[in-house]
Order: structure tokens, then sequence, then C-alpha cells
């Protein structure tokens, strides 16, 4: 194998022709290196050139190596090129306009012709022998395709000339190999799973097919039945035979087998990386990539790592300049409330509350996340992760006459709590003195300003995190105690609100309620705490969905007992009060006289000390404080009857947000969706009145004012909000950031890496030497320069790990117009102008009351413009969802011409209907094959919603029948295992029966009748652990194709660059034999697969089997 070196060169745009060879010589020899992110390879059909993707552009290569040619220039994303079959053009796939569209450019470059419209993504898979390009996207599937809508692509082909696309196939197909002969081979999809995961043998791993190219009469033969990935296939050149991709041997290599099966050959033997972008000349020269490097061979030779001189025409700027208006977070306050410290784009500012004059406090790559500002607003304190461990640090002001850091002229930084464990979400006490934080991500740590000393206040034991910076806590107005989340052991479905001493002395558990309390903050100046509950709300059979209430405990009974005084009650109490207040005043002012006494002889006690016993009281009195702070006037909270009084203070339960009860107790502010916005409302306690007092203020912290008659809000703007009126006054600011595309892609790469190595479900990774594969992946970094890129690297990373629910992702933010949709298939045979509608689906834009449109006529023009023979159409419906538009149409014979103006609406609205439509066409079918006997029901999704649906129709509409199909294909998880398996596991043991008439039965919530499941390989997540449970618990039989074992909890964290998000599966199930449910296979009691040619006609053979089994068991009940 030869290991050549590579060059790349990087060349400025400059004005004089010396200065430029100066600038390229010097880039040559500085910029020599081995390792280079080279992706997407395709050779020539004649095999003496390589197309790839380098930095998001496309070169082309001889097949020998040697310099490279840049043919594609744009600050978008070309990839995905494929040759025609003359080898003079290249097609590929480009974001350049916001979404991914098809593209055809001349080898040799030049300016790209844009061949596809729709805003869907559209991505180049082969060219066909007579030069139509095929792609794949999600369009509209067929009308009579039985596959699930919304997840499987389908395939379409265009002509270089950009004409309208036509459908090639309703049936996914993936990297699309044609011979001469018009045999197709292509890789499969079964569902959902990272495209870049590695070494699982399971259901969901991708197969190769053959068919034909003609759509006529097309059959399906499955060539390969490895339990592993076996992908990428591409004709050899005699035409019978074909090289692919396979895992069986470890990693991804080079294998060749002949279509009927025989002569399976392995090609290449790479080991710990996969061989990537497979492609066969005509001439029989393989061309691949391997460790981001581009290989060439023939059959019987070794490898070649081909040496290649890139030549660039852009560089990446190490620092770009940007102002920043908004996304900020963590918002902190002093006192006087004269400067506003805040998190944006992972920095630290502070701003003028009045103006938008800001401060950069941080510079940095990495992460800062929170920010707290000292009472006296002199010190910041924030956490941020430098060199690959999360730590606390601090930014005085070194000036004794700058007031606040908005307009501070000299800052000193200084690394505060910094070692090896994570340490962030700083806090300062309300007197200064301290700062809480949390260690190893669930230990809540006191650190003394004085001492510099750390204290353990509550163990890690106690809490879970499961996103970073998820937990909270919140200090008590006299510095004493903290409130927090806790779990206690084993409580993390049913958090508590807890209150935690600041010395560690103490821990109380407040809620103990068996539901989830959360968000608690302190009212009544620390004598009753208010938080969140969702005991009285609409119960969530999911991980999410709860309404929410807010309650107050009291831990004082003479606050308790005020607070339930109507307004005369508590004038009375007062006046009361008062007088009392008054006459102990005038006894403490006879003993004036003493009291001044014993302090004058205790000051001349203490002027006796020497020097050296001051200063070690004084230390002493730092490290003593809390002792000195129980005092006899300190108030000590009444823990032994606090769940003795506990008030309901709102009473429509809801998606409460964050909310804040006013200095008196009086009125309760909140942020909660009851209407679909998310508003601040007001409850007066007193008039029970509700009322919204901003209008879609959205969900955010709100941060009370010293005086209490204002709030803060921190979620993207900051806002101060009149409590009296409700005004929101925008606190603007205009803050300077350094972009640097380099260094923070660095971080990010190690921040991933560590996240991995602290959070993931297993301790071990399972046995994989992630040390070795994160420094083989980092040294691609400088040769990264968009997140395209740096994504899939990324992915390639975290697939080693061999578990599901990670990979990363990229999420545009280009402007791109949606192409709407009317709401029909149309039919593809049609070959006239205009579109010629083949089925109104049900509750479309075109199902309407009133609607003279039909199936069969044909729409001739949209706004005024006709839809010619031929060409594109979907431009005509570029932005028009949810506008008015006037169709134009006539009669099936082209004639009756007529207007109807209707409302196109969104795919993804579409998306519901058709959904709407799959589960209907299932429930018709099982009636149809059980005469009537069997009730029939989808899970759409594992969560509140989806689970309310199906216990409204297994209980409903169901009711009668006598047995039930569960189908919870396709499902992508959530959380709902434990309450489906309850309501299908219902048991008979009592009849309701008054006076001989039957008119109900015991248990009268559950399914008491036979069920099975229907199951498939698309099944995620929580789509496994519903039918594991099922199946464990022996409620029924489980029918279909085997389900992945995918049954983990997952976190999908947005990096500092808000584009990129990776997942973390953190959370494992382990079921009561000690092993993990991840990668554990569920296999079906009934075994049945769709057949392509079947589905692709509407039928559904594992229904079939299904109905088939629950009329076996329904007839032997009757026995």
């Amino acid at each position: 194998m030869c290991n050549e070196h590579i060059t790349i060169i990087n060349i400025q745009v400059v004005k004089k022709l010396l200065f430029a060879f100066i600038t390229v010589l010097a880039a040559v020899t500085s910029h020599a290196a081995k390792d280079m992110w080279l992706r997407a390879s395709s050779i020539s059909p004649d095999g003496t050139k390589i197309v790839f993707s380098y930095h998001g552009n496309l070169f082309v290569v001889p097949s020998s190596g040697g310099q490279a040619r840049q043919i594609t220039s744009n600050s978008a994303y070309d990839s995905y090129p494929v040759w025609s079959p003359d080898g003079k053009q290249i097609a590929f796939s480009s974001d350049r306009l916001g979404g991914f569209d098809v593209f055809l450019i001349s080898e040799q470059g030049g300016t790209p012709k844009r061949l596809t419209t729709h805003s869907a993504n559209e991505y180049v898979n082969a060219f066909l022998p007579d030069g139509r390009i095929l792609y794949s996207s999600y369009y509209m599937p067929n009308a009579d395709d039985g596959a699930f809508p919304g997840v499987f692509s389908q395939v379409y082909s265009v002509d270089t000339a950009g004409s309208r696309p036509k459908l090639f196939s309703e049936y996914t197909m993936e990297s699309i190999s044609v011979n001469a002969a018009g045999q197709l081979l292509f890789q499969d999809m079964k569902g959902y799973e990272d495209k870049w995961r590695k070494h699982h043998t399971s259901p969901i791993t991708r197969d190769i097919w053959l068919t034909q190219a003609d759509n006529k009469e097309r059959t399906f033969r499955k060539l390969t039945d490895f339990k592993g990935e076996d992908r990428n296939p591409c004709w050899a050149p005699d035409g019978k035979s074909f090289y692919y991709l396979e895992e069986s041997t470890g990693s991804m290599n080079v294998f060749r087998r002949n279509v009927d099966g025989t002569d399976v050959r392995q090609i290449t033997k790479f080991d710990r990386h996969p061989v990537r972008y497979l492609t066969v000349s005509e001439t029989g020269m393989l061309c691949f990539s391997y460790d981001g490097a581009l290989y060439t061979m023939r059959e019987g030779e070794e490898p070649k790592r081909l040496d290649i001189d890139v030549i660039v025409d852009e560089t990446v700027e190490p620092m770009i300049p940007m102002t920043i208006t908004g996304g900020a977070s963590s918002v902190s306050l002093p006192k006087d409330e004269k400067q506003v410290a805040f998190g944006a784009r992972g920095e630290v500012y502070v701003t003028s509350p009045d103006y938008e004059t800001t401060k950069r406090i941080t510079n940095t790559a990495e992460a800062e996340r929170n920010v707290t500002i000292s009472p006296d607003g002199k010190t910041l304190v924030y956490d941020s992760e430098r060199n690959g461990v999360w730590g606390i640090y601090k930014t005085t002001l070194v000036r004794e006459d700058d007031e606040t850091f908005v307009y501070g002229h000299e800052l000193k930084e200084e690394p505060l709590i910094v070692g090896d464990e994570a340490c962030y979400m700083p806090k300062f006490s309300p007197d200064g003195k301290y700062i809480a934080y949390w260690a190893n991500r669930t230990e809540l740590r006191v650190y003394s300003m004085a001492s510099k000393t750390s204290r353990t206040v509550l163990d890690k034991r106690y809490n879970f995190s499961y996103t970073d910076f998820d937990l909270d806590f919140e200090w008590s107005p006299d510095s004493r105690w903290l409130l927090t989340s806790y779990i206690g052991i084993g409580g993390w479905n049913n958090v508590d609100v807890a209150v935690v001493k600041a010395d560690g002395t103490k821990v109380v558990n407040l809620t103990e309620s068996g539901y989830s309390d959360s968000s608690a903050h302190w009212a009544f100046d620390g004598k009753a705490v208010v938080f969140a509950s969702d005991r009285a709300g609409m119960r969530s059979h999911g991980s999410w969905g709860a309404q929410d209430d807010l309650y107050i405990m009291f831990l004082d009974g003479e606050t308790y007992d005020r607070f339930r005084l109507d307004k005369e009650g508590r004038e009375l109490y007062d006046a009361k009060k008062k007088k009392l207040e008054e006459d102990n005043k005038k006894k403490k002012d006879d003993k004036a006289d003493k009291s001044d006494k014993k302090e004058k002889k205790d000051k001349d006690n203490k002027k006796e000390k020497s020097d050296k016993a001051k200063d070690a009281e004084g230390k002493a009195k730092s490290d003593t404080t809390e002792a000195k702070k129980d005092s006899a006037d300190a108030f000590k909270p009444d823990f032994d009857r606090c769940r003795d009084r506990v008030v309901r203070l709102t009473w429509i339960s809801g998606s409460i947000g964050d909310f804040y009860l006013s200095k008196d107790g009086r009125k309760v502010y909140y942020i909660a969706s009851y209407d679909g916005s998310s508003n601040l409302w007001v409850r007066d306690i007193d008039d029970g009145s509700l009322r919204v007092l901003n209008k879609g203020l959205g969900y955010c912290a709100l941060l009370p004012s010293a005086d209490g008659k204002n709030l803060y809000t921190s979620g993207g703007r900051i806002r101060k909000v009149n409590l009296d009126n409700g005004s929101a006054k925008d606190i603007n600011f205009r803050a300077e950031f350094e972009y640097k595309p380099i260094k923070e892609r660095e971080y990010i790469f190690d921040h991933v890496v560590n996240l991995i190595n602290n959070k993931f479900y297993r301790e071990d990774l399972g046995g994989v030497d992630w040390d070795f594969y994160a420094k083989s992946y980092k040294r691609f970094l400088p040769e990264i320069n968009n997140d395209y890129d740096m994504a899939e690297m990324l992915s390639e990373m975290l697939g080693e790990l061999n578990a599901s629910h990670t990979g990363a992702r990229v999420g545009t933010t280009a402007p791109r117009q949606q192409t709407a949709n009317l709401g029909a298939f149309f039919d593809d045979e049609y070959d006239g102008d205009g579109l010629k509608i083949k089925e109104i689906i049900k509750g479309g834009p075109l199902d309407f009351t009133g609607s003279k449109i039909k199936a069969g006529h044909i729409i001739k023009k949209i706004d005024g413009q006709p839809i010619e023979k031929g060409k594109d159409y979907f431009p005509l419906l570029a932005g028009k969802s949810g506008k008015r538009t006037l169709l134009v149409l006539t009669d099936d014979k082209g004639k009756n011409e007529y207007e109807q103006e209707v409302v196109p609406t969104s795919s993804g609205a579409v998306g519901n209907l058709l959904y709407k439509r799959w589960v209907e066409r299932r429930r018709e079918m099982t009636e149809k094959y059980s005469g009537g006997r069997v009730g029939y029901v989808h899970v759409k999704a594992m969560n509140s919603e989806s689970f309310r649906d199906v216990f409204s129709e297994v209980l409903g509409k169901n009711r009668n029948k006598e047995a039930l199909v569960v189908d919870i294909r396709h499902n992508g998880g959530g959380w709902l295992h434990d309450d489906l398996g309850i309501l299908l596991s219902g048991k008979l043991y009592q009849t309701f029966e008054p006076r001989g008439q039957y008119i109900g039965s015991d248990p009268f919530n559950k399914w008491l009748k036979p069920s099975c499941v229907m199951i498939c390989e698309d099944n995620y997540s929580n789509a496994h652990g519903f039918p594991w449970v099922y199946k464990e618990l022996k409620i029924g039989k489980l029918i279909g194709a085997p389900v992945p074992g995918t049954m983990t909890a997952v976190w999908w964290e947005r990096q500092i660059d808000p584009t990129i998000v990776f997942g973390i599966p953190q959370v494992g199930c382990m079921d009561m034999r000690g092993q993990y449910m991840e990668n554990k296979q569920l296999e079906p009691d009934i075994k049945v697969y769709n057949s392509p040619e079947k589905s692709l006609k509407g039928e559904d053979e594992q229904l079939a089997a299904a109905v088939k089994e629950m009329l076996k068991e329904a007839d032997a009940q009757k026995k």
C-alpha cells in the first residue's frame, strides 16, 4: 500500500503578479500535509479522472494523482457528484440557494446549471444510460404506494435541460448503479439510523437489491444477507458481478460477488476505519475514500493512496469580526441594576440597561455559558470549558474609580475554581460572600470568597444531570439556604424540591409528592417557597406533556396564617402586630443604658487583643459566618409542618414557564401557553382574576428587580417588563464578537470527545478505543472549513461507538422559499399541459365545501401562469403556502374551463394528512380482512398526545371488537412503554349488570381481549422499548419484522455554533437479567416482511398476518 504525501496550495487573491507568485510558493511550502478530508469521490467512466469534494467545492484530478482542478467555487456546499455516461459533465447537489438542488457542470468547470427547483432537499444519485439524472427527494408518495408517509424518499429523474422531474421509483433507492442492460443495483433504506453508524448487526442495516430501470413491471431481489452493513453497490465491467462495501470483517471493506450470490471475494483488507464512496469505472478501476484520503486500485493489486495537489482559491480567516444584537442568555444584574451581564454566542458581556453600549468580557473560542455578577457590581463570575474541562473564572474591575464593567477601563480575569472535574453554573449569594455551583455536574458546592475554599452541601448521588446546565438552584435572601432539585435515591422520574443549608449540615426534601416538582423560587423573604408541580394538571402519558400548576409552601406558620386572611383580616392583623412591635421597642429603649454599658465593656476587651489574634479572629469570622447567622433573631424554617401549609396558586393548569410571586404575595406572575401563544399572565390572589399582562412575551427566565416592580427577561432578547401595566422595554445591545472558525471547530471537537467520556450510557464506552479515534479524527480539523464536513467527520467518529441516538447534524438557516402543496396526487401517466388530479387528499387545500374540483380534472394555470407540458411547475408554487391562489382548471377532457380559489399549504401539513390517510387505509383493510371482528389502532409517537388518541380508539370505537391490532411500525420513540403496557394488559375480574343488563366490565380503563403488536425495522428508541415490555410481560404476540435494539435516552446538544447538533445516548435501560437493551435485537413471534412489489400496490402482508392471528385467538377465547 502506498502512503504518499499530499500537498495543499492556498492562493490569496492579490493585485501584483510577483506577490501572488511568492504567496503561492510560500503556501506550497508551509501547507504540505498527508491528512486531508477528501470525500464524495467518483471516478469517471473511462477511469482517467476522479471528482471529489473538498472544502465544500468540487475538484477533478487524474486517477493517477497529481494536481487537482477546482471546478466549483461557491460559499455554499457542493457534493454528491456523479459523472455523465460520456464523462463530459458532472451532476451534483448544492445548497447555494438555501436547500440542496441538483446542478450540472462541465467537467472543465464553468457556471453550473440548476436543474431542480423544489424546496425539498434533492440529492444526486446516478446517471441513467440515456443521460437522465436520478436523484432522491421527498415530494409526494405515489397514491397506490403502501409505504409509511414522510419517512421514505422517492427517486426522481430529470433531464439535463431541467425539464419537469418525473417519478422514477416510489420505492426508496440509495447508491444506485445501472448497467448497460438496464439492471439496477441499489442499497435499501429500512428506516431511521445515522448513516455513519458502524459495527452494528441489526435489522436496520442496509442490504443490496437488484431491480430493473423500467418502472412498468419492476421486480425486486435482495442480493445480500449479512446482518450488518452491505452498501454502495457498483456494477463490475462484466455487468454480471458487482463490487460493494461490507462490514463483516470488522471494518467496511470492498467485496465482489456475482449477482447469483456466488464467488464472494474480499478485495480490500483495511481495519480501524471504513472504506467510503466506492465507484468503479468501465475499465475496472476502483476508486474510494479511506481515512480521509483517496485510493484507486485494480482487483488483484494493492490499493494506491493518491498523491494529490489541491489548489484552492480561498482561505479560512482565523478571525471574522461580527456584531451580536441577540441570542442573550444567563442574564444577571447587581443590586443597583445599573448594568446587565449576559452570555451570547459563547462569550460574556455586560451592557447598559439604557444604551446599547456593551463591554466584551471574554474573547475565547471556547464556550462561556453562565454568568453571575456580584451584588455590588464589581465582580463577574462565569463558567468556561477550557482545556477540556468546565471551570469557573472571575473578572474584576482593576481601577477603583471604575463603577461598572460597561465603562470600565481595565479588567482582570483569573481562574477561581478550576481543576480536573467539571464545575459550572456559579451564582453569587445575595450577601456577595459565597458562590454556589455544580461540581461533577450534580454535586452542589459552596465557595467562600474570603477563605477561597469550597464545601460540598449536597452529594452528587441525589441528582442526575440529563443535559448540562439542566439542574438549577437558588439562594435564599439571607444567604443561608439553597433551593434545588432533588431525586434522592431512584427518583429520577419524580423530581422533588429540596432545601439545603449553605454550611452543608442539613438537607430537607420539601415536597416528597411522587409527582414532578420543579423550578422553585423563594418568596416572603425566604419564609415560603413557590414551585411548579404536575400533581393537579392533565397527566402526561409520555416523557413530556404534563400540565403544571404553581404552589406555595410556607416554612413559617405566622406567614401562612396571614396569607390565608382576606384583605380586612390582614389589615387587622397588621395593626395588631404593629402595636405589639411598638410596645416591644419601648421596652428595648428602656434597657438602652444597660446595653450601652455592656457594649462599651466589650469594645475595651477587643482593644486588648494583639494584632495577630485579630487576624486569626477575622479569618475565623469568614469561615464561621453560617454559625453566627444562627443567632436568636435569625429566621428558622419550620420543616415539620411545611407540607401541611401548601396552597395552590393557579387554577388553570398548563404549560407553565418561569414565575414570580409579588413581594406582598398577592399577585403571581407566570408565563404560560393557554391559547397557543406564550404570554405573561398575572393572577390576583384576592379576587381570583386572571389576565394577560404581556402577550407573546415568550418562554424565558424572569428576574425580579430589587423593588419587585419590574421583571427582566432572559431568553434571546433582554427586556424589562413593568408589572403595573405589562409594558416591555427592550434592553438593546451591540456586542463585539470575534468569530474564530478554526479554533471554534477544534473546541467543538474536544467538547464532543469529552462529553462522550463523561456522559455516554456505558462508562466503558462498550470497549471502544475512544482515545485512538479522537486522535485519529482530530488530525482532519485543519482540513475542514464548513459545518457539513464537520458534522460528517464527527458522525464518522461517533459511529465507532456502535450506538443509536448519536451522530452530528447541520441545521441550515439560509432563507428558502418553500414550495407549497396543493394536497393532491397527480397522474404520472398524463402527458399534456397542466396537472391531472388522480386523488384529492381528504382535508387538503382542494377538499372544502363548495369546491368544484374533482379527481380527473386538470389544473391549467396557477395565479395566471400556465403549466406547460414537460416544464417544471414547482416555481409556480414557491411561497404560496397559506396564500389565496387562483387555479384555472378543466374537466378530464380538457374542456369546461373554470376558476377556483384555493389556499395551498405546507408539505408538513400535507404530511399529517397523508399519515391519517395511511392509518385509515389500514383500518379499512383490518375491517375487510376480519369481517369487522378485529379493531386496529396505530401509535404515531410515544408521547402523551398519541396515548390519548390510542386510549380513545381502543376503548371507544374498538370497545366491542373481539381482538385488537396495535400497530407501532415506523414509530420514532418517546416514552410510553409502561402506559401502553398497562392499557393492553387488562384482566377481567368482574362485570356491572344491574337487573341482568350488562353495562360494563372491570377494569373499565384497560383492554381485556386478545391483542397483538405490529413491529418493523423502523421502530426506534421507545418504539423498541414498548414491544419489549409487551413481550416481556407476556401480554400478547409481536408480529412483523425484527426491531433494532435502540432503547436509550438521548440528549441532542446544540453546539456553540448553533447550526451543529450532536447526540449522546446517556441513559441506558437495563433488563432484570443485567443486560442493556441497546443493541439487543427484538424478535417477533410471527416474522413477516412486506415485499417491495406488494407494498407498491398498497398491500400490507404484515397486517394481514396480524389480523389472521387475532381471528385465531378470538376464536380460541370463545371456546
